[in-house]
């Protein structure tokens, strides 16, 4: 089996837990890459497993470090929250074996890509999790008009906009009051931020279709997408999302389901914490009337 090691050696411990795993895997494998500091260019490097080395951030990165020739990904969690790394240190020397026995499934996720059009010039960036045109300094009100597929949608005064891939809704989406989706639709989330309206509510839409953003005086307004990449926008900004022709791909091992994952990091899905009193006769679980 052939490795890339990839990971953000900004963050604590990365690069001390990735030098202890390296010889791990160089015991069932090689290594084809090794880079913490996101500096090799992958386009032209192929592995079976791509082993991710932080938080989410770092999985990100490397989803965007790998373009458009992805890898599978195995992300270890060294990070705070860790949504899409789903093994522990501890877990990582039980999970090589079955991994190496092909005891794994690869969930494909879509990914995007948004295009800004700033009169005769244009940039392109690939993204996993969401685009938010946002407000900035001065922090005025930004007038957002949506289209998709030419169809004018939505239209409002507020501080921004999310888009987001289903694997981005539990991310700043979430906060922002979106809707979960299930990691494998192919579909966007749309999520008005702090909309100056009572009818500006979020929208899920086809991941098939092309979404199109401009701004009535966008002073101050910001392109970000995936929390990395940050451009301020001007008056003859166009920013237009669609589906990427490429997949991102996560591998998931045996008991790591995506319920599981929102019930253990979100708490989502479970009950409140409710005192235990076995003297009431309900069990001390409050009842509506009481």
């Amino acid at each position: 089996m052939r490795f890339f090691v990839l990971g953000n050696a900004n963050k604590p411990g990365v690069r001390e837990e990735a030098q202890l795993l390296r010889p791990r895997l160089e015991a069932i494998g090689d290594i084809v890459v090794f880079d913490l500091e996101q500096a090799v260019d992958l386009s032209d490097k192929s592995a079976d497993l791509a082993v991710v080395c932080g938080g989410d951030g770092a999985i990100l990165r490397a989803a965007r470090q790998m373009g458009y020739r992805q890898v599978p990904v195995l992300g270890i969690n060294l990070g705070k929250l860790g949504f899409l790394a789903d093994l522990t240190l501890e877990e990582v020397d039980c999970c090589l074996p079955q991994i190496l026995r092909g005891e794994y499934r690869v969930a494909s996720h879509i990914m995007f890509e948004c295009r800004l059009i700033d009169g005769e010039s244009q940039r392109k960036f690939l993204g996993l999790n969401e685009v938010v045109v946002i407000s900035g300094p001065p922090f005025r009100m930004l007038e957002i008009m949506l289209s998709i597929d030419g169809e004018p949608v939505l239209q409002f005064g507020g501080d921004g906009l999310i888009l987001s891939t289903p694997i981005g809704s539990t991310a700043h989406n979430l906060a922002a009051g979106g809707p979960i989706l299930g990691q494998e639709l192919a579909a966007f989330a749309i999520a008005p931020l702090a909309a100056h309206t009572l009818s500006g509510r979020p929208l899920v839409e086809s991941a098939d279709k092309v979404y199109t953003i401009r701004l009535n005086q966008p002073r101050g307004a910001w392109l970000v997408v995936d929390g990395q990449d940050q451009v301020q926008l001007s008056e003859n900004s166009v920013v237009e999302i669609r589906r990427a022709p490429v997949a991102f791909q996560l591998v998931k091992v045996p008991g790591k389901t995506y319920f599981q994952t929102l019930r253990d990091k979100l708490r989502w899905g479970t009950t409140p914490n409710y005192r235990s009193n076995l003297s009431e006769p309900n069990g001390g679980v409050p009842r509506i009337g009481n």
